[in-house]
Protein backbone atom coordinates (compact mmCIF):
# COMPACT_ATOMS: atom_id res chain seq x y z
CA UNK A 1 0.00 0.00 0.00
CA UNK A 2 1.45 3.31 -1.04
CA UNK A 3 1.46 6.08 1.58
CA UNK A 4 -0.24 9.42 1.24
CA UNK A 5 -2.80 8.45 -1.41
CA UNK A 6 -6.23 10.01 -1.57
CA UNK A 7 -8.96 8.96 -3.97
CA UNK A 8 -11.92 11.16 -4.79
CA UNK A 9 -14.87 10.79 -7.12
CA UNK A 10 -17.27 13.30 -8.59
CA UNK A 11 -20.56 11.47 -8.21
CA UNK A 12 -22.89 14.06 -9.68
CA UNK A 13 -21.87 14.36 -13.28
CA UNK A 14 -24.56 15.37 -15.75
CA UNK A 15 -22.79 16.59 -18.87
CA UNK A 16 -22.53 14.14 -21.82
CA UNK A 17 -19.30 12.16 -21.92
CA UNK A 18 -16.97 12.89 -24.80
CA UNK A 19 -16.83 10.05 -27.34
CA UNK A 20 -13.63 8.05 -26.81
CA UNK A 21 -11.27 8.07 -29.81
CA UNK A 22 -11.27 4.99 -32.01
CA UNK A 23 -8.19 2.85 -31.55
CA UNK A 24 -5.80 2.93 -34.50
CA UNK A 25 -3.53 0.22 -35.81
CA UNK A 26 -4.28 -3.40 -36.81
CA UNK A 27 -6.47 -5.50 -34.57
CA UNK A 28 -4.98 -8.74 -33.28
CA UNK A 29 -5.80 -11.71 -35.46
CA UNK A 30 -7.52 -14.69 -33.95
CA UNK A 31 -5.10 -17.42 -32.98
CA UNK A 32 -6.58 -20.87 -32.35
CA UNK A 33 -6.26 -21.79 -28.71
CA UNK A 34 -5.66 -18.21 -27.57
CA UNK A 35 -7.93 -17.20 -24.63
CA UNK A 36 -10.84 -15.01 -25.75
CA UNK A 37 -9.76 -11.88 -23.76
CA UNK A 38 -6.58 -11.85 -25.74
CA UNK A 39 -8.32 -11.30 -29.08
CA UNK A 40 -10.95 -8.75 -28.02
CA UNK A 41 -10.05 -5.09 -28.41
CA UNK A 42 -9.72 -3.56 -24.94
CA UNK A 43 -12.35 -1.18 -23.63
CA UNK A 44 -11.32 2.45 -23.94
CA UNK A 45 -11.89 5.48 -21.74
CA UNK A 46 -10.39 8.73 -22.94
CA UNK A 47 -10.44 12.16 -21.32
CA UNK A 48 -10.62 14.91 -23.99
CA UNK A 49 -7.51 16.53 -22.46
CA UNK A 50 -5.63 13.29 -21.91
CA UNK A 51 -1.84 13.49 -21.90
CA UNK A 52 -1.02 10.06 -20.42
CA UNK A 53 -2.32 6.54 -20.92
CA UNK A 54 -2.40 3.39 -18.82
CA UNK A 55 -3.52 -0.20 -19.36
CA UNK A 56 -5.74 -1.38 -16.49
CA UNK A 57 -6.80 -5.02 -16.77
CA UNK A 58 -8.57 -5.26 -20.16
CA UNK A 59 -9.04 -1.51 -20.63
CA UNK A 60 -6.98 1.38 -21.93
CA UNK A 61 -7.49 4.56 -19.94
CA UNK A 62 -6.24 7.86 -21.36
CA UNK A 63 -6.29 10.40 -18.55
CA UNK A 64 -5.48 14.05 -17.89
CA UNK A 65 -2.42 14.30 -15.66
CA UNK A 66 -1.40 17.46 -13.86
CA UNK A 67 1.07 18.47 -11.20
CA UNK A 68 -0.35 20.42 -8.29
CA UNK A 69 0.57 21.90 -4.95
CA UNK A 70 -0.79 19.07 -2.85
CA UNK A 71 0.42 16.34 -0.50
CA UNK A 72 -1.05 13.27 -2.13
CA UNK A 73 -2.06 11.70 -5.41
CA UNK A 74 -5.70 12.46 -6.22
CA UNK A 75 -8.02 10.63 -8.63
CA UNK A 76 -11.17 12.40 -9.86
CA UNK A 77 -13.62 10.64 -12.17
CA UNK A 78 -15.96 13.14 -13.76
CA UNK A 79 -18.12 13.31 -16.88
CA UNK A 80 -15.09 13.59 -19.16
CA UNK A 81 -13.15 10.74 -17.62
CA UNK A 82 -10.21 10.32 -15.27
CA UNK A 83 -8.10 13.21 -13.96
CA UNK A 84 -4.99 12.44 -11.92
CA UNK A 85 -3.26 15.14 -9.86
CA UNK A 86 0.03 14.51 -8.12
CA UNK A 87 2.52 16.53 -6.05
CA UNK A 88 5.39 18.02 -8.01
CA UNK A 89 7.88 15.76 -6.25
CA UNK A 90 6.06 12.46 -6.90
CA UNK A 91 7.87 10.31 -9.53
CA UNK A 92 5.80 8.93 -12.39
CA UNK A 93 6.43 5.32 -11.39
CA UNK A 94 4.58 5.99 -8.12
CA UNK A 95 1.67 7.46 -10.09
CA UNK A 96 1.63 4.35 -12.29
CA UNK A 97 1.74 2.09 -9.25
CA UNK A 98 -1.16 3.96 -7.64
CA UNK A 99 -3.19 3.59 -10.83
CA UNK A 100 -2.59 -0.17 -10.90
CA UNK A 101 -3.39 -0.49 -7.20
CA UNK A 102 -6.80 1.15 -7.66
CA UNK A 103 -7.35 -0.18 -11.18
CA UNK A 104 -10.55 -2.13 -10.47
CA UNK A 105 -12.06 0.83 -8.61
CA UNK A 106 -11.16 3.23 -11.42
CA UNK A 107 -12.63 0.99 -14.13
CA UNK A 108 -15.82 0.42 -12.17
CA UNK A 109 -16.35 4.13 -11.62
CA UNK A 110 -15.50 5.01 -15.22
CA UNK A 111 -18.08 2.49 -16.43
CA UNK A 112 -20.67 3.82 -13.99
CA UNK A 113 -19.98 7.36 -15.21
CA UNK A 114 -20.34 6.26 -18.84
CA UNK A 115 -23.66 4.57 -18.07
CA UNK A 116 -24.93 7.69 -16.29
CA UNK A 117 -24.07 9.81 -19.29
CA UNK A 118 -25.86 7.35 -21.56
CA UNK A 119 -29.00 7.48 -19.40
CA UNK A 120 -28.86 11.26 -19.27
CA UNK A 121 -28.52 11.46 -23.05
CA UNK A 122 -31.52 9.14 -23.53
CA UNK A 123 -33.53 11.42 -21.21
CA UNK A 124 -32.89 14.49 -23.37
CA UNK A 125 -36.07 16.54 -23.69
CA UNK A 126 -37.64 17.43 -27.04
CA UNK A 127 -39.31 20.72 -26.14
CA UNK A 128 -42.75 20.77 -27.71
CA UNK A 129 -46.43 20.84 -26.83
CA UNK A 130 -47.26 17.60 -25.01
CA UNK A 131 -43.77 16.73 -23.79
CA UNK A 132 -43.68 14.89 -20.46
CA UNK A 133 -41.12 15.87 -17.81
CA UNK A 134 -40.59 14.57 -14.26
CA UNK A 135 -41.66 16.77 -11.36
CA UNK A 136 -41.16 15.46 -7.81
CA UNK A 137 -40.70 12.00 -9.28
CA UNK A 138 -43.88 11.93 -11.37
CA UNK A 139 -44.48 12.86 -14.99
CA UNK A 140 -46.33 16.04 -15.89
CA UNK A 141 -47.44 16.94 -19.41
CA UNK A 142 -46.59 20.37 -20.81
CA UNK A 143 -49.56 22.02 -22.51
CA UNK A 144 -49.19 25.23 -24.50
CA UNK A 145 -52.23 27.29 -23.52
CA UNK A 146 -52.15 30.91 -24.80
CA UNK A 147 -55.73 31.65 -23.71
CA UNK A 148 -55.50 30.38 -20.15
CA UNK A 149 -55.81 32.91 -17.32
CA UNK A 150 -52.99 32.17 -14.91
CA UNK A 151 -53.05 32.97 -11.24
CA UNK A 152 -49.32 32.22 -11.19
CA UNK A 153 -46.55 33.65 -13.31
CA UNK A 154 -46.48 32.15 -16.76
CA UNK A 155 -47.56 28.59 -15.93
CA UNK A 156 -49.93 26.62 -13.72
CA UNK A 157 -50.03 22.96 -12.72
CA UNK A 158 -53.44 21.30 -13.01
CA UNK A 159 -54.67 17.85 -12.08
CA UNK A 160 -57.32 16.64 -14.50
CA UNK A 161 -60.33 14.70 -13.17
CA UNK A 162 -59.33 11.16 -12.30
CA UNK A 163 -61.00 8.30 -14.21
CA UNK A 164 -62.22 5.14 -12.50
CA UNK A 165 -61.09 1.60 -13.15
CA UNK A 166 -63.36 -1.38 -13.86
CA UNK A 167 -63.99 -1.85 -10.14
CA UNK A 168 -65.07 1.74 -9.74
CA UNK A 169 -61.91 2.74 -7.88
CA UNK A 170 -60.61 6.23 -8.55
CA UNK A 171 -57.32 6.31 -10.46
CA UNK A 172 -54.65 9.05 -10.28
CA UNK A 173 -55.51 12.03 -12.43
CA UNK A 174 -53.21 13.27 -15.17
CA UNK A 175 -51.22 16.33 -14.20
CA UNK A 176 -50.66 18.98 -16.84
CA UNK A 177 -48.52 22.10 -16.75
CA UNK A 178 -50.31 24.84 -18.69
CA UNK A 179 -47.81 27.31 -20.10
CA UNK A 180 -48.90 30.70 -21.42
CA UNK A 181 -47.30 30.38 -24.84
CA UNK A 182 -48.73 30.16 -28.37
CA UNK A 183 -48.85 26.80 -30.09
CA UNK A 184 -46.15 28.04 -32.47
CA UNK A 185 -43.69 28.74 -29.63
CA UNK A 186 -40.11 27.70 -30.25
CA UNK A 187 -38.36 24.94 -28.32
CA UNK A 188 -36.21 27.52 -26.54
CA UNK A 189 -39.27 29.52 -25.46
CA UNK A 190 -40.96 26.40 -24.07
CA UNK A 191 -37.81 25.28 -22.28
CA UNK A 192 -37.24 28.69 -20.69
CA UNK A 193 -40.84 29.01 -19.51
CA UNK A 194 -40.89 25.53 -18.00
CA UNK A 195 -37.49 26.01 -16.37
CA UNK A 196 -38.62 29.30 -14.79
CA UNK A 197 -41.65 27.52 -13.30
CA UNK A 198 -39.56 24.59 -12.06
CA UNK A 199 -37.08 26.92 -10.42
CA UNK A 200 -39.86 28.71 -8.55
CA UNK A 201 -41.22 25.37 -7.37
CA UNK A 202 -37.73 24.28 -6.35
CA UNK A 203 -37.21 27.40 -4.23
CA UNK A 204 -40.50 26.93 -2.39
CA UNK A 205 -40.04 23.20 -1.86
CA UNK A 206 -36.41 23.43 -0.74
CA UNK A 207 -37.22 26.14 1.82
CA UNK A 208 -40.04 24.05 3.29
CA UNK A 209 -37.78 21.02 3.67
CA UNK A 210 -34.90 23.07 5.07
CA UNK A 211 -37.24 24.56 7.66
CA UNK A 212 -38.30 21.01 8.52
CA UNK A 213 -34.82 19.50 8.93
CA UNK A 214 -32.88 22.44 10.41
CA UNK A 215 -34.50 22.26 13.89
CA UNK A 216 -34.08 18.49 13.94
CA UNK A 217 -30.36 18.92 13.28
CA UNK A 218 -29.98 21.86 15.63
CA UNK A 219 -28.74 24.23 12.91
CA UNK A 220 -29.87 27.47 11.28
CA UNK A 221 -29.63 28.20 7.61
CA UNK A 222 -29.29 31.83 6.52
CA UNK A 223 -29.61 31.92 2.76
CA UNK A 224 -30.70 29.61 -0.06
CA UNK A 225 -29.35 29.94 -3.57
CA UNK A 226 -30.25 27.82 -6.57
CA UNK A 227 -27.46 26.27 -8.57
CA UNK A 228 -27.27 25.04 -12.16
CA UNK A 229 -23.96 23.26 -11.60
CA UNK A 230 -23.35 20.29 -13.82
CA UNK A 231 -21.43 18.23 -11.28
CA UNK A 232 -22.81 18.97 -7.81
CA UNK A 233 -26.24 18.72 -6.24
CA UNK A 234 -25.51 21.03 -3.35
CA UNK A 235 -23.03 22.78 -1.09
CA UNK A 236 -22.98 24.43 2.33
CA UNK A 237 -20.93 27.25 3.83
CA UNK A 238 -20.05 27.78 7.47
CA UNK A 239 -21.96 31.09 7.42
CA UNK A 240 -25.24 29.17 6.93
CA UNK A 241 -25.54 29.65 3.17
CA UNK A 242 -26.93 26.65 1.31
CA UNK A 243 -26.74 26.12 -2.44
CA UNK A 244 -28.99 23.49 -4.06
CA UNK A 245 -29.26 22.46 -7.68
CA UNK A 246 -32.73 23.35 -8.96
CA UNK A 247 -32.80 20.15 -11.05
CA UNK A 248 -33.37 18.22 -7.83
CA UNK A 249 -37.04 19.14 -8.27
CA UNK A 250 -37.21 16.33 -10.86
CA UNK A 251 -36.57 13.70 -8.16
CA UNK A 252 -38.91 12.08 -5.66
CA UNK A 253 -39.34 13.96 -2.39
CA UNK A 254 -37.33 11.45 -0.28
CA UNK A 255 -34.33 11.94 -2.58
CA UNK A 256 -34.61 15.70 -2.26
CA UNK A 257 -34.87 15.31 1.51
CA UNK A 258 -31.59 13.39 1.52
CA UNK A 259 -29.75 16.20 -0.29
CA UNK A 260 -31.30 18.88 1.93
CA UNK A 261 -30.38 16.95 5.09
CA UNK A 262 -26.90 16.30 3.68
CA UNK A 263 -26.15 19.97 3.18
CA UNK A 264 -27.70 21.06 6.47
CA UNK A 265 -25.64 18.41 8.27
CA UNK A 266 -22.54 20.17 6.95
CA UNK A 267 -23.46 23.12 9.16
CA UNK A 268 -22.61 20.80 12.05
CA UNK A 269 -19.82 18.72 10.51
CA UNK A 270 -17.89 20.31 7.64
CA UNK A 271 -16.44 17.07 6.23
CA UNK A 272 -17.51 13.58 5.20
CA UNK A 273 -16.29 11.77 8.30
CA UNK A 274 -18.17 9.00 10.08
CA UNK A 275 -19.53 11.67 12.41
CA UNK A 276 -21.02 13.49 9.43
CA UNK A 277 -22.80 10.42 8.05
CA UNK A 278 -24.08 9.57 11.51
CA UNK A 279 -25.53 13.07 11.66
CA UNK A 280 -27.30 12.61 8.31
CA UNK A 281 -28.61 9.25 9.49
CA UNK A 282 -30.34 10.78 12.49
CA UNK A 283 -32.86 12.50 10.21
CA UNK A 284 -32.68 10.35 7.04
CA UNK A 285 -31.98 6.77 8.17
CA UNK A 286 -32.15 5.33 4.63
CA UNK A 287 -29.77 7.92 3.17
CA UNK A 288 -27.57 5.25 1.57
CA UNK A 289 -30.30 3.92 -0.73
CA UNK A 290 -31.48 7.45 -1.52
CA UNK A 291 -27.91 8.45 -2.34
CA UNK A 292 -27.76 5.55 -4.80
CA UNK A 293 -30.98 6.69 -6.47
CA UNK A 294 -29.53 10.16 -6.87
CA UNK A 295 -26.63 8.66 -8.81
CA UNK A 296 -28.62 6.21 -10.86
CA UNK A 297 -31.89 7.93 -11.80
CA UNK A 298 -31.88 9.68 -15.15
CA UNK A 299 -33.25 13.21 -15.27
CA UNK A 300 -33.97 15.35 -18.33
CA UNK A 301 -30.96 16.70 -20.16
CA UNK A 302 -31.38 20.45 -20.61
Amino acid sequence: MLPLLRYTLDLFSTEPQATPPVATGPKPAHVPGLPLPGVIAPAEFAHPKANREVRLADAVVAYAFTRAKRKSIGFVIGPDGLVVRAPRWTPLYEVDAALQEKGSWILRKLQESRERQSRAHSARVEWRDGVVIPFLGQGITVVLDPTHGFSGRGAQLKTNPAPSDAAGQSMPGERTLHVGLPKAATADQIRDAVQAWLMRQATEHFKLRMDHFAPLLGVQWKKLRLSSAGTHWGSASADGSIRLNWRLIHFREPVIDYVVAHELSHLRVMDHSANFWNTVGTVVPDYQSLRSQLKEDAIPKW
